[in-house]
């Protein structure tokens, strides 16, 4: 890896968006990101371990046989958690632990704009395949979700619980107080028809606010500014406070969710994981969800708060910064509504076609055959407009012959928010023969960030991914990127070559 004198960033981006005619905003949007992220120099040492923080083993999916296994399924994650952490961990030049780097929440923390169909479904369903640009012969899968979008004034009346970590741990300005940043920007995105209330754990839980009319903002903003942090942490008795909260003002068929701020430092009540799931497990049945919101390094549970959200009917984000905050309760507010529960996927593959698939991805979300039609599986939650991906390298079968018939059939089951019944819906996709330079820029930019994790974790999968393939292949499929944040990776990877 090299690091570049600034102006030399800057000639080069500029020269990059105007010979690979990126998005539009782009070059303005490089050129910030490198001066503003931290991005300055990269020198990471990547056989140095990372210590403190607490992450789950992932051992990556292998290649499966489609004659021994012809079907695949895994439950959705719309978590974004791994990328936000892993961005901040490159900031710091220390390499990300592998833990860490989960590659579906790598790209899902991107937002697509996939098309909508005009069906009754709250979800709609894409897909393509093209040539592998890192294993010669092989192919790629992608497989696209959204949520349907819903206009502001349409989405329905929330009753948020804010559930605050403010034990001795949360002191640091990136625990606690940026917490209380980023709520109070969600108070400002609430009307008159929504309610909160804030709970606080520390040596015990405390109701800081009673639910409250969210146009009483500055009371709402008055509690929130009020937090401040000392103590060990009972986070379990916290957590049944808010639950109780939560269902005494329950808003039928209203969006009725407990969001947790905390580092996951669990140390007095229940802190085995086992049991704090089961709790969240015993309560997510009430039809109240859980957003778990991660912050600061040194203690991060990170397994621990991944698991809670997985469990809890909701989603679980880490927030390193300020911008970090705002994309979470801001520029994508909606993904606190759920627009479909229990989200799976199951794709049959045809074995004429295919020899073997690995997902990439998905290493905890992987689901038994028989789990797709079981409707008291649980499975993953997608948000109003949220897109979620997940790609597949596969080994076409020696005799595979193009658009006869389907390479692979997607089936999707979902419930509605309120309901226990799925709801079944299938895709076909044909191999149109189409190479990777030709895939849409979805598949691109996926690519990009399924080798961004492949070259982090040093995959035995990585085939033959450089640095700058990554760069080649995010920067030249930048199109729809509101925010920005396509064109940081962008300028995060320029710093890794």
């Amino acid at each position: 890896m090299k690091a570049s004198a600034m102006s030399l960033i800057f000639l080069i981006m500029l020269f990059a968006c105007q010979e690979e005619r990126l998005y539009c905003d782009t070059c303005d949007g490089l050129a910030d990101m490198a001066y503003n992220s931290g991005f300055n120099n990269l020198n990471i040492d990547m056989s140095e371990p990372a210590t403190g923080d607490r992450y789950k083993d992932i051992v990556e999916n292998p290649f499966i046989k489609v004659s021994e296994e012809p079907v695949s399924t895994f439950s959705i994650d719309a978590d974004g958690a791994s990328y936000a952490n892993v961005r901040r961990f490159l900031s710091e030049n220390t390499p990300p632990p592998s833990g860490a780097i989960r590659t579906e929440e790598l790209i899902n923390y991107f937002a697509q704009d996939y098309p909508e169909t005009n069906s009754n479904d709250p979800i709609s369903v894409n897909g393509e395949v093209s040539l592998c640009p890192w294993q010669s012969g092989n192919k790629l899968i992608r497989i696209g979700i959204k949520g349907h979008d819903i206009p502001r004034h349409e989405l329905p009346a929330s009753n948020f619980v804010f559930l605050i970590d403010v034990s001795g741990s949360m002191s640091s300005d990136d625990k606690l107080h940026l917490l209380k940043e980023g709520f109070l920007l969600l108070v400002d995105e609430l009307s008159a028809h929504d309610r909160i209330a804030i709970v606080t754990y520390a040596g015990s839980a405390g109701v800081v606010l009673e639910s409250t009319a969210g146009d009483q903002k500055e009371t709402i903003k008055d509690a929130i500014r009020s937090l401040g942090s000392g103590g060990s942490t009972a986070g379990a008795e916290g957590i049944l406070s808010a639950y109780e909260i939560a269902q005494a003002n329950l808003i039928e068929g209203g969006n009725n969710r407990v969001i947790l701020g905390t580092d996951g430092d669990f140390n007095v009540g229940i802190s085995n994981q086992e049991e704090l799931i089961t709790l969240i497990e015993g309560k997510r049945d009430l039809g109240i969800f859980l957003t778990v919101l991660g912050v600061g390094r040194g203690n991060l549970n990170d397994g621990m708060l991944e698991q809670l959200a997985n469990n809890g009917n909701g989603t679980y984000e880490y927030i390193d910064r300020l911008e970090q905050a705002k994309k979470v309760f801001i520029y994508e507010h909606s993904k606190f509504y759920t627009a479909a529960k229990d989200v799976k996927v199951q794709v049959h593959f045809n074995s004429s076609l295919v020899e073997a698939y690995r997902l990439i991805g998905y290493e905890n979300r992987l689901l038994n055959e028989e789990d797709f039609t079981d409707d008291k599986k649980d499975a993953g939650e997608i948000g109003v407009g949220q897109s979620i991906t997940a790609l597949y390298e596969i080994k076409p079968a020696s005799s595979a012959q193009l658009r006869v018939e389907p390479t692979f059939t997607i089936n999707f089951r979902y419930k509605q928010p309120d309901a226990d019944t799925s709801i079944p819906i299938d895709l076909d996709i044909f191999d149109e023969g189409k190479a990777f330079t030709h895939s849409s820029r979805h598949m691109r930019f996926t690519a990009s960030l399924a080798g961004f994790g492949m070259l982090l974790r040093d995959s035995e999968y990585k085939g033959t991914i450089t640095w700058n393939d990554i760069y080649d292949w995010s920067s030249q499929s930048i199109d729809y990127d509101p925010h920005g944040f396509k064109a940081e990776f962008v300028s995060i990877v320029l710093k890794m070559k």
